[in-house]
């Protein structure tokens, strides 16, 4: 009789172990997708004031921490190449992609996306004179955009909430219309942000070094980077220069991130 007593006690606290560890499981499981998978990245959520502060006020951080991020992809030659060295560097990056460009490569934004990297807006087309012809033609091009992105990825309704005006916010080319446009944006649960370091990969051919030389002079006194580079090589090609690029940041006492340590978590 205490023989079986003991059985079924020990057999009970086996059941209730087991139980409350299929718990932690889930539990971890839901966490774990929620920080990496598609939290807040849906077109119903809505991103907080304390997120487009952080976004507005980022480089102005004291800490050392590097932001990339690629614009104008994705490219078929170029792309696979940069996720290559990430992946072998373990670092996460944003990059912000052309929607004509993601409907053209969809499996690379698609690898992108799974190995952690951050997928924003950078217009459907990357022309101006289509982005500003209207508020209508403003918002399409972003909704085609996340469109095809979703596509891409596998989640339905997708909105990176976070976009990078072509040439950047900065430049005075179409600037009454980039501040028009803003308003837009915030009513598309959409923050905007530029860059304060480059490369200069977009405006003449360099060699490695010329390049490497450009970002060092451009982060120089510098904190908080976030860095702007390309997924091309229509002018120079970053990818050929972003190994020793990264190790001079780390030489210098930066961190990596990517934009999923600001977006709010919810979906």
């Amino acid at each position: 009789m205490i023989i079986l007593k003991i059985f079924l006690f020990t057999k009970k606290k086996l059941f209730i172990t087991f139980f409350v560890f299929l718990i932690i499981l889930i539990l971890f499981f839901i966490l774990f997708k929620s920080e990496y998978s598609d939290i807040g990245l849906a077109c119903n959520s809505e991103i907080s004031v304390d997120f487009i502060e952080k976004i507005n006020n980022l480089t102005k951080e004291d800490e050392k921490i590097a932001y990339l991020t690629f614009d104008d992809g994705p490219t078929a030659s170029i792309t696979p190449k940069i996720l290559d060295i990430l992946k072998e560097e373990n670092i996460k990056a944003t990059f912000f992609v052309i929607g004509k460009s993601v409907e053209a490569n969809p499996e690379i934004v698609k690898r992108a996306y799974e190995e952690g990297h951050y997928i924003a807006n950078h217009t459907y087309s990357h022309n101006n004179s289509i982005l500003y012809k209207s508020p209508e033609s403003f918002i399409d091009e972003i909704k085609k955009t996340d469109q095809a992105i979703g596509n891409a990825i596998g989640i339905e309704n997708y909105c990176s909430h976070l976009f990078r005006f072509p040439n950047g916010f900065m430049a005075p080319l179409y600037k009454s219309k980039k501040e028009e446009a803003v308003s837009l944006l915030l009513e598309m649960n959409y923050a905007y942000i530029d860059w304060n370091c480059l490369n200069n990969d977009s405006m003449k051919k360099y060699t490695t070094n010329q390049l490497l030389n450009n970002l060092i002079e451009s982060c120089k006194n510098k904190n908080t980077l976030v860095i702007l580079m390309h997924d091309t090589k229509d002018v120079s090609d970053s990818s050929l220069v972003l190994k020793d690029s990264i190790s001079y940041l780390k030489s210098q006492g930066y961190e990596f991130k990517n934009f999923y340590n600001l977006i709010p978590c919810n979906k």
